[in-house]
């Protein structure tokens, strides 16, 4: 493909993307967008809030007002008892002749405020009131007056009327005792249709004023939602506009600090990996291209000059033959590789490292002549999956015998502590440049100082590495040019105690 073309396909790549970006949106519209749902959410919360405080709020106006009429009229009820107290002090000889006079000059006295009246009844009938005339409800409910005449007992109570411009009638009635006979009785009402009226009308100032604040504050919300999440409109922008299909390097700019910066943060951290794995996900599979055309090519070759002559044709299929069993190991360590990223693919089962060690020993012997070695020896048990630990120290083995000569030394040992098990493969062979240390454990890697190329496709190390990943461990590796390497197998031990702790409840 020219570099035209390429250009050409990325800027249809970025175009596609542009409309795709436009339908998304048309698709979202105005009532996808968070700005119209944290609105919309808003607006909900308000109109509950003010639906429901509204008639609390009239609910509370209401008893303040007849708790303060109640007040009042306990402090009536209350002079008139000081009032009453006072004047029996004086006059020692209290009767019922003179209780006429003690309630007209408590009545004198006192000037009650509007809609309250201070009424007295005398013997069971009704006598003076203040103010003189009594009220026109009042005077129409002639039951009431009598059941308040005839009080034995000190009453406090509410009378609903029909006039709304009277509203319900609040009263204290106390019974005046004298020579242990009831000879009257005090009583004070107030009626509390004006002092409701006017909590009510103050209250609907308040609520209008808190309308006036509520709706103010809905057009603020558009306007302040609009501006805070302007910043994460243009995150949004800019990721449609800078990374495409075709271009995945380009990273959103970090302005600030706060949640948008540490968002742009993590979107050009997940950029990063992304692209790392594109670029692995793409090297892979030009090497494993590679790897299988290469044999193909030599198939191809010696098949299309394919003669007549019997040893010829021998050598061309032998040749077919081997080229296609490679072929056969490197798709079989393809296969292995995407195994190792299922949940299932160990089956962990107990193991004595000093057993596994020395069967290791015994099975590298044969692969090559070397002068071989076995070290030390851990001793206890292990939880791991032997048929690929086996693997992975074996290609370790297979690894090292590929570069060292047969006078080199090839040693095998293992070790425990409380904590971990250790198997290592060291070899006095080539050895490995540092700068080749880093990437010697990815796919189709081999070292740039390699003698000889061996007849594996480069994915030993890496099947090595995901193997014990699988077991939760790690592959350490000590190497210098000339001197030889040194690979160290690294495996946690909690597994094992994972599995003895599970076996100690089961039998239980």
């Amino acid at each position: 493909m020219t570099g035209q073309a390429r250009i050409s396909t990325a800027q249809s790549s970025q175009t596609a993307g542009i409309v795709r970006n436009k339908r998304l949106s048309l698709q979202h519209g105005f009532f996808g967008e968070a700005r119209t749902r944290i609105f919309a959410w808003y607006l909900v919360l308000i109109i509950f809030l003010v639906g429901l405080s509204i008639p609390i709020f009239y609910k509370v106006v209401l008893y303040r007002v007849d708790q303060r009429v109640r007040g009042d009229l306990a402090q009536q009820l209350e002079g008139f008892q000081e009032f009453f107290e006072e004047q029996t002090s004086i006059d020692q000889e209290l009767t019922g002749k003179k209780l006429d006079h003690l309630f007209q000059n408590f009545l004198a006295r006192e000037a009650p405020k509007q809609q309250m009246y201070l009424i007295t009844f005398l013997d069971g009938k009704f006598y003076k009131s203040s103010p003189t005339v009594l009220p026109q409800w009042l005077q129409q409910d002639l039951n009431l007056l009598n059941r308040w005449a005839k009080l034995t007992q000190p009453l406090k109570g509410q009378q609903e009327t029909a006039d709304s411009n009277v509203g319900n009638i609040l009263y204290l009635a106390e019974p005046v005792i004298i020579e242990g006979q009831v000879r009257g009785v005090f009583l004070a009402a107030q009626a509390t249709a004006k002092e409701r009226q006017a909590a009510v009308e103050a209250l609907t100032i308040v609520v209008g004023v808190l309308l006036s604040v509520f709706a103010s504050s809905i057009v603020l919300v558009w306007i302040i939602s609009g501006q805070v999440l302007a910043p994460l409109r243009s995150l949004s922008q800019t990721a449609r506009s800078l990374i495409t299909e075709a271009n995945l390097k380009q990273r959103i700019p970090v302005q600030g600090s706060g949640e948008l910066a540490e968002l742009a943060t993590t979107f050009n951290e997940i950029m990063d990996r992304l692209q790392e794995v594109l670029n692995i996900q793409r090297n892979f599979i030009n090497d494993a291209s590679h790897e299988l055309r290469t044999p193909l090519t030599i198939i191809q070759g010696h098949l299309e000059l394919f003669g007549n002559d019997p040893e010829e044709q021998e050598k061309t299929i032998e040749l077919v033959i081997d080229e296609l069993e490679r072929m056969n190991r490197f798709v079989e360590d393809l296969i292995l590789l995407a195994k190792t990223e299922r949940p299932d693919f160990l089956q962990r089962e107990t193991v004595e490292v000093s057993s596994l060690t020395k069967e290791l020993f015994a099975k590298a012997q044969t692969l090559a002549n070397r002068n071989w070695q076995l070290e030390d020896q851990g001793k206890g048990p292990i939880v791991v999956d032997q048929q690929w630990i086996t693997r992975a120290i074996m290609n370790l083995v297979q690894n090292a015998t590929q570069h060292t000569m047969k006078t080199d030394m090839i040693v095998l040992g293992s070790a425990m502590d409380q904590s971990s098990v250790r198997f290592w493969v060291r070899d006095t062979g080539e050895g490995i440049a540092s700068k080749d240390l880093e990437h010697i454990f990815e796919g189709f890697a081999r070292a740039s100082q390699c003698r000889r190329r061996s007849e594996g496709a480069g994915l030993g190390l890496a099947i090595v590495r995901a193997i014990v990943s699988a077991h939760g461990g790690y592959v350490e590796l000590v190497s210098q040019l000339g001197t030889g390497s040194t690979f160290t197998i690294v495996l946690p031990l909690e597994p094992l105690q994972e599995i003895s702790s599970h076996e100690s409840y089961t039998n239980r």
